[in-house]
């Protein structure tokens, strides 16, 4: 028994995956493996944190711009990538993805294409469409179960001139591919060619498979390179609304800085977003490796329960993250049959892989960020809806 088996009720916390899964499915009271957080409490240093922060009672305007945390931020680069960063370069946001939308709207003009690697989160497309650019798909190729870049497309799609912004995805979501040193050096020198801005959204990575090492997009480059990242993902406080950029370009961070400060009104952060990045990075490497620990063998519960009693369903092996891409194509079922089924037979709730673009198409992606026995539940559920067929 581990910290990760234990349940821990959501329900009546305004938890977006628990308490408001009928917004998505059309049903209450499914079990849910869906948005991109976890089951797991925060490492109780990290509470402890939070908790004395508490203490004090009044929680007025305030700064992110000093050494508390960008010291915080440049060791665990140090510790986890050994990768050595300046602390200019780190910029306060509240979202990675409020981060990828002010950078679009700096680094192009509207009718400009981003590209991207799809499958693709699916908050990549609403948020190129909504500020007004043409949302351009580099499909990966998936060949003998495994997911690579297709990079004879992607020159091709760089090489456009109306294509200003590379949007990539490091690890990959929902693929749970680990970039190696090779396709990072190839993809920034593609870029640098066609003079095309590099957006890599990097928030998994720290949730690892054993053996593998993730690299931060600016060990290759520092030039017409951001990287969004957040330690929420990792530690499990999205809620507490904290992240941060890498930004080398001085000029670029003063832009950001503006549309930040002036035309958005943001130059106070989350005071318990920050004191919990900050506590999570110095105190709690120890419980990451745990977490990944935990998180590979669910991942060797799930591929043998699949083997011995859903075989038809393929688990691509996963490199990172805590979400699981299924292959269903094998099934030969409609997902929108099968979909049925999981949420009126099964009473469980599963993303549909076309949400993250037609490449998803007859995969399901389930998060696994929770205790083991929720995991075999949710399996069993699967299992009961694809008999129900």
């Amino acid at each position: 028994m581990t910290e990760f088996d234990r349940i821990i009720d959501r329900k009546g916390t305004f938890c977006t995956q628990w308490d408001f899964v009928e917004d998505r499915f059309g049903q209450k009271d499914l079990l849910p493996f869906t948005i991109s957080d976890t089951d797991f409490a925060i490492p109780e240093t990290v509470n402890t944190a939070l908790q004395k922060r508490l203490m004090h009672p009044i929680y007025g305007y305030t700064r992110w711009n000093h050494q508390y945390f960008k010291s915080a931020v440049s060791t665990w680069y140090h510790k986890q990538f050994d990768f050595k960063i300046e602390e200019d370069w780190i910029l306060y946001s509240p979202s990675v993805i409020y981060s990828l939308s002010q950078l679009i709207e700096i680094m192009s003009q509207p009718g400009e294409g981003v590209v991207v690697q799809t499958p693709a989160y699916d908050a990549f497309s609403k948020t190129v469409t909504a500020n007004e650019r043409l949302y351009v798909e580099n499909p990966l190729l998936f060949q003998e179960g495994q997911y690579r870049i297709d990079f004879q497309d992607l020159e091709e799609k760089l090489a456009e001139p109306q294509n200003k912004i590379l949007l990539f995805c490091s690890p990959h979501n929902p693929t749970g591919r680990v970039w190696t040193s090779k396709e990072l050096e190839r993809v920034i020198l593609l870029c640098q060619k066609y003079d095309v801005f590099i957006i890599s959204d990097e928030i998994h990575m720290d949730i690892l498979r054993k053996g593998k090492q993730h690299h931060p997009i600016l060990r290759y480059g520092t030039e017409n390179i951001a990287l969004l990242t957040s330690a929420s993902k990792t530690f499990n406080f999205p809620g507490l609304i904290f992240s941060y950029l890498l930004i080398p370009d001085g000029k670029l961070r003063d832009k950001f800085c503006k549309h930040l400060k002036e035309k958005d009104g943001l130059s106070s952060c989350s005071i318990l977003g920050m004191e919990a990045t900050v506590s999570a990075y110095q105190t709690a490497g120890q419980w990451v490796e745990e977490l990944n620990d935990y998180l590979d063998e669910s991942i060797v519960f799930t591929r043998n329960f699949l083997r011995e009693k859903l075989p038809q369903v393929k688990l691509i092996e996963s490199e990172a993250t805590y979400l699981l891409w299924l292959d269903i194509s094998e099934l030969r079922i409609p997902m929108e049959d099968l979909q049925k089924a999981l949420i009126n037979v099964g009473k469980v709730a599963i993303m549909d892989g076309a949400i993250y673009g037609q490449a998803g198409t007859n995969f399901l992606r389930l998060n696994i960020g929770c205790s083991r026995a929720k995991v075999k539940e949710g399996l069993e559920r699967l299992l009961k809806s694809i008999q129900s067929l």
